[in-house]
């Protein structure tokens, strides 16, 4: 078995009890990989792991950043690779845990950021092509397609950052990936009442906390769950009109997380036997023996 192993999918699909269960079979400490759960105060929305729920494994990268700041995916790169080779030498394996496909590839491959301050002409794409090129490179991408001139802005910036087709193609670590997955109808249903829960254990406070508190950050706006109920408080919208949103806002991103995750990265994809989730854990392991 290798000793750096990754648990990507959609979210719901019950990545963290995995990542867990895994950690405790095989002697391993757990790294965040979700762009979002490296801030500290946004918990609920973001499904965030739970004291409870490490069962004393150690999580690294999780509540590091304030929500008024900004952690980029260089930033990251930076601290993922320094927390692997803290784990690694202290003769412990590494489970890297998350949906955001472009932490993954930037911590696991070879990019490279090399900032520079070209400017590039987009006048021959569309809002659409634009669009399209700036998901290809991060799902996560929350501005609207009609927006030109932001699109423009971002993939000007993606683009000095030199992330490209042919940048970050070589792995800089042997590690394997383990993906979990369900039917797309399975897993709608799941985000749809996973919102609902998330409502019940108070989401709508620890939002209104952040929005007391003036902070409208990156963070906030791009955040699923965060950046609709913003709309709701600041009477834009209607309570239901926020809830659905973040439901549909939710499957829109399970569906990008899947795009990217199949185009740019080598997953190994297991369905989530959700009756008996031994299973899901046996067979990983009986894979990852196997490799």
């Amino acid at each position: 078995m290798k000793n750096i192993i990754v648990i990507a999918g959609p979210t719901g699909v019950g990545k963290t009890k995995l990542s867990v269960e895994l950690a405790k079979r095989i002697n391993a400490e757990i790294i965040n990989a979700d762009s979002m759960q490296v801030y500290k105060r946004l918990n609920i929305g973001t499904a965030k792991i739970t004291e409870n729920e490490k069962e004393n494994i150690p999580h690294h990268l999780f509540d590091i950043v304030n929500p008024k700041d900004m952690y980029t995916v260089f930033d990251y790169q930076i601290d993922g690779r320094n927390k692997i080779k803290e784990i690694l030498n202290r003769g412990k394996r590494v489970i890297i845990v998350g949906g955001t496909g472009l932490y993954i590839k930037a911590l696991l491959y070879n990019y490279e950021f090399k900032k520079e301050d070209k400017t590039y002409d987009f006048n021959n794409m569309t809002n659409e092509e634009l669009f399209s090129k700036i998901q290809e490179y991060n799902p996560d991408i929350s501005i609207h397609i009609n927006n030109r001139k932001r699109l423009e802005r971002y993939l000007t910036k993606l683009l000095n950052n030199n992330i490209d087709s042919n940048n970050g193609n070589e792995k800089v670590y042997d590690f394997s990936i383990i993906g979990l997955t369900t039917e797309r109808e399975n897993l709608y249903n799941i985000i749809n009442s996973r919102v609902d829960k998330m409502i019940d254990s108070g989401l709508i406070e620890e939002v209104k906390s952040l929005y007391d508190d003036n902070i409208r950050s990156k963070a906030i706006n791009t955040g699923i769950g965060y950046k609709e109920l913003y709309l709701y408080f600041d009477g834009k919208i209607t309570y239901d009109e926020a809830i659905d949103l973040i439901k549909k806002n939710s499957r829109r991103y399970a569906k990008r997380q899947y795009t990217f995750f199949n185009n740019k990265l080598d997953v190994n994809w297991f369905k989530t036997n959700y009756e008996d989730f031994s299973k899901t854990i046996e067979e990983v392991i009986k894979f990852l023996e196997g490799e």
